[in-house]
This record gives C-alpha cells, structure tokens and sequence, in this order.
C-alpha cells in the first residue's frame, strides 16, 4: 500500500471514528499501565502509575475537546474514561486530592 493509499483512506474515515479510534487506544494503554489485563492488578508486571497518569490526563483533555462532536459514542468514552480514574486511585499507594488526580482538571474531581 502506497502513503496516497494510506492518505485516501484516512480521508474517508469520519473525524468522530478517528476521535473514537484514538480515545479507545488511550484508554486500553491506561487500562494495561494500571494492570487492569492482569488477574491479580496489584502484582501486574505492567503496572506503571505515572504513564498511566499520562495516559488517562490525555484521554481526559481528548474526550472534554470532543465532547461536541462524539454524539452517542461521548457517554461510554466518559463512563470509561471516569473507571479509568477510579482505578488510578484504587491502585494509588496515596491517592491524590479530589480534582488533583489525572485528567480532573478536565473533568473535575471523580468519586
């Protein structure tokens, strides 16, 4: 496949499934940092709680920007967005303060 291949292709994809691709990409990288794929997350080789702040902080800002745009897909990017947080701060040794956690700052704080 040729790059104008590539290029003609990514141009026939609607924005909201591009937006949509992206969001579930964050989201199942965020899910493997916090250990989420492993049975026992705690013990997860994977876990790492700073790319996972990283990764939930930038899924956070995509899913607020887009917001408008995602239609029926914006709901269970938020829902999965806010289990992610909640996640983050179950498995946080000394969890942040309400609106300090990652991406809260888009979100506000999560409960």
């Amino acid at each position: 496949m040729t790059d104008n291949q590539n290029i003609r292709e990514l141009a026939d994809i609607p924005a909201v499934e591009v937006i949509t691709r992206a969001a579930v990409m964050l989201m199942s990288a965020a899910a493997e940092k916090l250990g989420l794929a492993d049975e026992n997350p705690d013990e997860s080789p994977h876990r790492d709680l700073d790319e996972a702040r990283r990764l939930i902080t930038a899924l956070a800002g995509l899913v607020k920007a887009s917001a408008e745009y995602l239609g029926p897909h914006a709901r269970p990017l938020r829902d999965g967005l806010k289990s992610l947080q909640l996640a983050f701060r179950e498995a946080s040794a000394f969890p942040d303060e309400p609106g300090q956690g990652p991406g809260e700052r888009f979100t506000g704080p999560v409960r």
